[in-house]
């Protein structure tokens, strides 16, 4: 019937222009339509009534539901004051469909075109919707003559009503739920003549008196007490609930009543007085009963949590307060929502509601696991056990057990031979009896009853707007999980007979617990990261870079401290205190069927936000090519680490899980997200800015310092390269990277080295029948001088293998970081005879692959580069011959060994001591040579020995015949040329000095020697 009701959800017949002028006839005909004689009008609706029997039937039913229920259930009114409002509500419900006719009329119409008749319960509900057009007019009709009964039974709430609507002060005064007030009482079961009413909800019994009263109105007049009770519960609310979020505005209803009746204008003033009365008051009564409420409750979980024992004889505190916990907390969701004008608008928007719902929540907690029968007995007197034992021995004859309202019902009757009424004492223990039963079979439904808040199911504005402000206010942080266990309870708004409304609440359930925990997720792990970001930050300043001006700095200054800062972090603590409270406060809820656990919400983000954090770090910039040095940003993550490491046993969530899975993320190109990592980045720069720099010349390689190193350049701002590239840096990158960084910035370096080798090997190609001649032909210095000169882009081929020996060597480099990294962490223990294993190995190279693959994710040296094995094999094409490949592997070797030469009219191949390498990194060739025929050879499956020994061979002729050259522009350099030659893992001593002479190396270190320090002799002088 909502669902009429609602113009997102109505049917789509009335909405189509196709069916609006049948619809206009049907609603004015209703309900004499006229279906044979009428196709003119209704022409649309034959047309699709198979579609409308089948779309409407359900609603449809829904009225003839409602009529059944009038029909059966009228004559026990009197008795039952919750069928009463249930009645008057649906009938209000019904009166507010507009198109109740519409619909109707419409199914009727189909259903006697298709069948021929109409429906058997058309008369009856046409009528009745009729008979309703102005419901309270009819209703007040129909309970006239129930007068009698309505209000005696609303008269037996006068001082139970009173009671309920104390003020916190009367509360106060009372000591209302207190276990510590008396401490000998402490243990004496709470008892009450009237059990059930004590934590029966104050909206139950308003809409009781409003609702009954405004049936049976005429007692008003007559009856004082009657008129009291009334005018009380007027002063307590302006609305009262029909169904879910249907509600009734109580004085305007009521005033436009009793306006229309003759007779009542005194009440009509008494309902102007106590609109009035609510309007000024009830927001601070309310407000002052909320604040009573959560000291009060507070005090009783404190006590019952340290003393669960209590629960027995103090079960019934428990559940009372729970009742006025709800009390108060739906009556500010009803009134929040539609009070709108009101000088005080704090009294409704009140930022403490979750405290009190948390309260109720761990109150709730703590209820099912020790309540039970031991409890129970305990809190039963002397005198109380042997009258309970015995009527429960009594009602154990009956099969099927005796109901609970029946006894009552039995006693109530006028001709019973035992009137209740006139023994009071057999209906306090009949009280207790039912209590005490509940107690014992139905906990849990009575935790349904007491402590339901599936309200906020249907006042999701209301319930969205309290979490916001619960956010912005630190102090009820602690409280924010009652907002997502809340959402648990919304099961209890389904219905057996209303099954296609489960998929709809349990959506909503579960789209508001993971809303609120995602967003109390999202505050906790900002927290988190912004405190370790100033954690970072003193990190920083303990970095040698800031020494000086941490030793410059006067005495006594670092006691000053910021006073905002300091602020802001004591804010960010207390924050992440209380948040760190409300995500551990449970380990796991349900929400229908489904288990939710909040730390895993956490966990999630907070892997998240470190990844973002740690790429932030960086500060990588594409544009401008600047990214972080590579141990400050190991520093700075060691930071962020210790400090979630430290939150581990507060947080809930599993911290190491989180870290790990971090920064195993930051090893791959990409994180989970889809966004680039550290990886990529540190990949990129080095690629994109240090190596490209290294092969212009910007940048050389200094083995001594095992790092690049920039060359001052005039006009030219660029990074310092040793900052990214000595030792400590690349072990920092090497434990950043971890061993699949690694690799991946092993592949991208090794893509590039191929790229040359691809543009080498066309170079061969050019040169092929020149260098087959100079391969046989070497030794011939004749024949030599004439074929040398038609070799083409040897220049080329030197520059490339340079750039390839750079990248090679930048490789080593990181990789002997990575070895280091790895060793100190006890990777590489497995490897501890790794050299002699190689060497017995060493013939080998196919078979032992794959062990040279693993040694080099540890970073250990291998003679033959898996990675650059694996690239060059990948190079392999359909269009060459396997012989071919290798003739022009063999070819290139030889042009680079004729080609050397060349270097020595370069000006910068000239011979750095301090550096031990030269100033075009020249000294770089020896490592391309070695790595790449070693690769070559390996694909293959030929002796690498033998081919550099040819190198070696051709190369030591081409060098010795520069030695007996008379042109200085082609001897320039020379002795800096002759230092490449000097070592080679694959070679032996005897075959080097077979082909060069160590003599001959002794008088080059001696030259470049002496020609480095004649250089330097005037610029010191200078």
């Amino acid at each position: 019937m909502q669902t009429c009701s609602d113009p997102k959800s109505k049917p789509p017949f009335l909405l189509e222009k196709s069916m609006e002028s049948s619809l206009k006839y049907i609603n004015k005909k209703f309900p004499n339509i006229d279906v044979r004689n009428s196709t003119q009008h209704l022409g649309p609706v034959h047309r699709e009534k198979t579609e409308i029997i089948r779309f409407l039937t359900n609603y449809y039913q829904s009225f003839v539901d409602v009529m059944e229920f009038r029909n059966l259930n009228f004559d026990f009114t009197r008795s039952y004051l919750d069928l009463i409002v249930t009645y008057t509500s649906v009938i209000f419900l019904l009166s507010r469909i507009e198109d109740r006719r519409v619909l109707i009329g419409l199914y009727n119409c189909a259903q006697e075109m298709m069948h021929g008749h109409v429906d058997p319960s058309y008369a009856r509900l046409s009528q009745m919707v009729l008979e309703y057009d102005h419901p309270l007019k009819k209703l007040t009709e129909e309970f006239g003559p129930h007068t009698k009964a309505v209000s005696g039974a609303l008269l037996s709430l006068y001082f139970l009503f009173v009671r309920r609507n104390q003020g916190a002060d009367q509360w106060r005064s009372a000591q209302l739920l207190s276990l510590i007030s008396s401490p000998p009482a402490m243990i004496n079961p709470a008892n009450s003549d009237t059990m059930a009413c004590e934590y029966l909800p104050v909206e139950v019994m308003e809409r009781w008196i409003i609702i009954g009263f405004l049936l049976c109105h005429g007692c008003l007049n007559s009856n004082n007490q009657c008129q009291k009770l009334w005018k009380m519960c007027l002063q307590g609310s302006l609305y009262i609930t029909l169904i879910r979020e249907d509600v009734l505005q109580v004085h305007k209803v009521t005033e436009d009543l009793f306006s229309s009746l003759k007779g009542y204008g005194k009440r009509v003033a008494d309902i102007k007085e106590s609109k009035e009365h609510v309007i000024a008051n009830s927001g601070q009564f309310h407000c002052q009963r909320r604040e009573f409420l959560r000291i009060a409750v507070k005090e009783l979980v404190t006590v019952l949590t340290d003393e669960p024992g209590l629960l027995g004889p103090k079960a019934l505190y428990a559940f009372m307060a729970l009742s006025f916990i709800r009390d108060e907390v739906t009556w500010l969701v009803r009134h929040s929502e539609n009070v709108t004008k009101t000088k005080t608008p704090e009294d409704y928007a009140d930022s403490f509601p979750p405290s009190l719902a948390w309260l109720f929540l761990w109150h709730l907690a703590i209820l099912p696991s020790d309540t039970d029968l031991t409890f129970t007995l305990s809190s039963l007197n002397l005198k109380q056990a042997p009258r309970l034992f015995f009527f429960f021995g009594s009602l154990s004859c009956f099969s099927p057990p005796l109901p609970q309202l029946q006894p009552q019902a039995y006693t109530s009757v006028a001709k019973a031979p035992l009137h209740l009424h006139e023994n009071p004492d057999l209906a306090k223990v009949m009280n207790l009896i039912v209590f005490h039963s509940r107690m014992l079979d139905s906990v849990e439904k009575m935790l349904v009853e007491t402590s339901d808040l599936s309200t906020f199911c249907f006042h999701l504005r209301t319930f969205e707007k309290m979490f916001a402000m619960t956010l912005e206010e630190p102090t009820m942080l602690r409280y924010a999980i009652a907002f997502p266990m809340i959402c648990a309870h919304f099961v209890h708004c389904t219905h057996e007979m209303c099954p296609e409304e489960y998929p709809h609440l349990k959506s909503h359930g579960l789209h508001h617990c993971n809303s609120f925990l995602e967003e109390l997720a999202k505050q906790t792990s900002n927290c988190v990261l912004d405190i370790c970001a100033e954690q970072r930050n003193l990190s920083e300043q303990l970095l040698p870079k800031h020494s000086a001006t941490t030793i410059s700095k006067t005495p006594k200054k670092e006691n000053l401290r910021e006073k905002a800062r300091s602020r802001d972090m004591d804010k960010l603590h207390i924050n992440l205190t209380e948040l760190a409270l409300t995500m551990n406060h449970v380990y796991s809820f349900s929400v229908f069927e489904h288990t939710v656990f909040p730390s895993e919400y956490l966990s999630s983000h907070l892997e998240a936000r470190l990844n973002r954090a740690i790429v932030w770090l960086a500060g990588y910039n594409a544009t401008t090519q600047e990214i972080a040095r590579p141990s400050e940003l190991l520093a700075g993550v060691k930071a962020y680490i210790g400090f979630i490491q430290s939150l581990a046993q507060f947080l809930g969530a599993d911290v190491s899980r989180v870290i790990r899975n971090a920064l195993l993320q930051q090893t791959q190109p990409l994180d989970t997200c889809g966004e680039q990592t550290i990886t990529t980045f540190y990949t990129n720069w080095y690629l994109e800015s240090l190596l490209r720099q290294a092969s212009s010349g910007v940048i050389i390689l200094s083995p001594a310092m095992q790092t690049f190193i920039s060359l001052p350049r005039e006009g030219e701002q660029h990074f310092s390269a040793e900052e990214f590239s000595d030792i400590s840096e690349m072990r920092a990158l090497a434990e950043l990277l971890g061993p699949y960084g690694m690799k991946f910035l092993s592949e991208n370096l090794m893509w590039h080295v191929t790229s040359q080798i691809v543009e080498l090997k066309k170079l061969v190609v050019e040169n092929m029948d020149v260098l087959v001649q100079i391969r046989s032909n070497f030794s011939k210095a004749d024949l030599m001088a004439s074929l040398l000169p038609q070799l083409m882009g040897a220049d080329n081929v030197l520059k490339r293998m340079t750039i390839i020996g750079v990248i090679l060597s930048f490789r080593a480099m990181a990789q002997e970081g990575l070895r280091e990294v790895s060793w100190g962490e006890g990777f590489c223990q497995a490897l501890l005879s790794w050299e002699s294993f190689s060497e017995c190995c060493f013939l080998l190279y196919q078979v032992t692959l794959s062990v040279f693959e693993l040694a080099s994710a540890a970073g250990v040296g291998c003679d033959i580069d898996p990675a650059l094995v694996a690239a060059i094999a990948n190079l392999k094409t359909d269009t060459s011959s396997p012989e071919e490949e290798y003739k022009v592997a063999c070819l290139l070797l030889i042009f680079l060994a004729v080609s050397l030469p060349l270097l020595a009219t370069d000006p910068s191949s000239f011979y750095s001591i301090e550096m031990d390498g030269f100033s075009n990194n020249i000294h770089c060739l020896t490592k391309a040579v070695i790595q790449v025929s070693a690769a070559l050879f390996t694909v293959y499956n030929k002796n690498i020995e033998t081919h550099l020994k040819e190198f070696l061979v051709v190369a030591s002729v081409s060098l010795l015949h520069l030695g007996q050259e008379t042109d200085k522009i082609k001897t320039r350099n020379r002795e800096s040329i002759s230092l490449l030659m000097q070592e080679s893992s694959f070679l032996t001593l005897d075959m080097l000095e077979s082909c060069f002479p160590y003599v001959l190396l002794r008088n080059a270190y001696r030259e470049v020697s002496r020609t480095f320090h004649l250089n330097r002799v005037p610029t010191s002088t200078h």
